[in-house]
């Protein structure tokens, strides 16, 4: 019986795609907990809240696309700089646990809002992304998927180029080294908390619209916050590096385990890879040695 490697290659492209959106928020995550060493449990519900929101002006409102784009993206910023300053802030100087737990209220709170204003029920998205089959050599992926990869690979990319330039990405990658002596160079370290938390909602805004597309919108959106934090956790929490590399490896792990094993297997193989690879490297693949684990 011969192995059907178009099959593999076809499987491995949409783990691929699926690995460009956990890598997209899983950077939100890394840009939050290098700024403020806040584990942000509650980020998978922030990208919900970008696609309700993108589903409020599209659909309810009958934005054009662009607008209702625009508008998630400012009200997904929003979300971060209130989030950051009236439940964040005040816990400065906690113990990490006790901002955990923060997080793990908001992101309840941020499901009953959701289903308080639209209920539970699933919602599809306006169709908004070109719907042309995409073919790789003889191989076919979803057009979604592919629009998807290619929305997240640029957004990383313009991110990683804004804090390697922009002067606040300087501000926020010298609060992340060393908040002490960030203060003694005379920057604003509780500014640029707000500013990598309103980066974040914002990212995790575009991140929720794409996911919304590919599969429909819902409460329960927030699981696919379960996947970002075993990707981050498993490149390391403090490395943008591996939230890259982890997102695209979890994202493959989970296509190959759903194809060969079953639908039921692929949040098993993702948490035995974690398990796995913290048993050798407990800080992650490029995280630093001195992460204290909850």
């Amino acid at each position: 019986m011969n192995f059907d490697w178009l099959f593999l290659f076809e499987i491995s492209l949409a783990g691929l795609g699926s690995g460009g959106l956990y890598a997209l928020t899983g950077l939100c995550f890394v840009l939050i907990y290098k700024a403020t060493r806040v584990v942000n449990l509650a980020i998978g519900e922030m990208l919900m809240i970008g696609a309700y929101v993108f589903f409020a002006f599209a659909a309810g409102m009958a934005l054009p696309t662009w607008l209702a784009i625009v508008g998630a993206v400012v009200a997904g910023a929003l979300l971060g700089a209130v989030v950051e300053r009236t439940m964040i802030r005040p816990m400065l100087g906690e113990s990490p646990i006790s901002v955990f737990m923060v997080t793990v209220g908001l992101a309840s709170i941020l499901v009953g809002l959701v289903e308080l204003i639209w209920t539970a029920d699933p919602r599809r998205l306006p169709e908004f992304m070109p719907n042309t089959p995409i073919m790789i050599g003889e191989a076919f992926i979803a057009p979604k998927v592919f629009y998807g990869f290619i929305v997240a690979a640029l957004l990383i990319a313009a991110v990683l180029l804004v804090f390697r330039f922009w002067r606040g990405g300087v501000a926020l990658r010298a609060t992340a080294s060393d908040q002490a002596a960030a203060y003694s160079m005379g920057i604003d370290v509780p500014k640029v908390f707000s500013l990598s938390w309103m980066f974040a909602g914002a990212l995790a805004a575009v991140a929720g619209i794409v996911v919304g597309a590919i599969g429909g919108i819902s409460s329960t959106m927030g699981v696919f916050g379960l996947s970002v934090l075993v990707v981050v956790i498993f490149g390391g929490l403090d490395s943008v590096l591996g939230a890259l590399v982890g997102g695209l490896f979890i994202g493959l792990v989970e296509a190959w385990a759903g194809a060969y094993l079953g639908g039921e297997f692929k949040l098993l193989a993702t948490f035995v890879l974690l398990v796995l690879i913290l048993m050798v490297r407990p800080y992650g693949l490029f995280g630093t040695h001195e992460i204290e684990r909850l």
